[in-house]
């Protein structure tokens, strides 16, 4: 039976807020979504550890554990774990030298730099009472480019594309050409779901253009309407070098937005599909779709 379609506030909102409080609401059926080949939901799998980078930044810590909490609420007796690269505790090491069974690390991360190759499989290795995996980056998929989309509106970027509009993708940056393309790839996703509008990619470091770069690009092509699009998790150093390059609009971090707690678990899901043996289509149709 189909779930009921449920009600937006009566209260008028703007184009940001609503769509906001639709993906929001669109969210809360989640749990009534049972993939085909999937274990019902009490019965629990092998625990997600989400690995984020870590940051000095105060806010970043909190901003993690609420997406973590999202991502619980999402996915009831799933047990879900934190650890850092570095900068902040737990640190992955520890987290995994706490755990026993099996788990699967989900990095926090958007790209297939060094971290994601390198970084995460050695931890992994470095904790053989475990048997596990490293499930693939958050970027790019669609379900991160509404995330994107959906800081982008509550920012204030208009909802209808505009030949004057255009956005500058800001992410960490790496020296891997892999995580350079999914950086573009997540660029295109992101424009096809504004209708068209331009958006460039650029990196805080280890890459270019930079952020000032790519808004010198843009406005060469007579855009006058520049937004900073913010493909980080947190709020963190990188995040804020990039929204202070923004010659106007710049959207906050991810955060807990939910297509990207929804982002998390299908990466996990991926993981074990991949994990079992299944086809390969089954592994690309393994997209939670509410």
């Amino acid at each position: 039976m189909t779930a009921p379609i449920p009600h937006l506030p009566s209260a008028p909102l703007g184009t940001g807020d609503l769509a906001a409080e639709i993906t929001a609401q669109l969210s809360t059926q989640l749990c009534r979504v049972r993939l085909r080949g999937f274990p019902p939901p009490e019965t629990p799998g092998p625990t997600l550890v989400a690995v984020a980078h870590g940051s000095r930044d105060p806010r970043a810590l909190p901003t993690v554990r609420t997406l973590l909490d999202r991502v619980r609420a999402l996915r009831p007796g799933l047990a879900v774990r934190l650890g850092h690269i570095e900068l902040n505790r737990p640190l992955l090491a520890d987290t995994l030298d706490g755990l026993r069974g099996e788990a699967v690390l989900v990095p926090l991360l958007f790209g297939h730099g060094h971290h994601v190759t390198h970084d995460l499989p050695a931890a992994l290795a470095g904790a053989p009472q475990l048997t596990g995996r490293v499930a693939a980056p958050l970027g790019p998929h669609p379900l991160l480019a509404e995330a994107l989309h959906g800081r982008l509106l509550e920012a204030g970027f208009p909802g209808a594309p505009s030949p004057r509009t255009a956005v500058v993708l800001a992410a960490a940056g790496s020296r891997a050409p892999r995580s350079a393309r999914d950086t573009e790839r997540t660029a295109q996703l992101l424009s096809a779901r504004l209708g068209g509008t331009p958006v460039l990619p650029a990196y805080a470091s280890a890459a270019g253009p930079t952020v000032a770069d790519a808004v010198r690009t843009l406005t060469a092509r007579g855009h006058d309407r520049i937004a900073v699009a913010s493909c980080f998790t947190a709020p963190g150093r990188f995040a804020t070098q990039c929204a202070d390059a923004a010659p106007g609009t710049a959207a906050a971090p991810l955060g807990d937005h939910p297509a990207l707690a929804r982002l998390v678990l299908h990466r996990y899901d991926q993981a074990l599909l991949a994990r079992t043996g299944s086809d390969p289509a089954s592994v690309r149709a393994a997209t939670v779709a509410v």
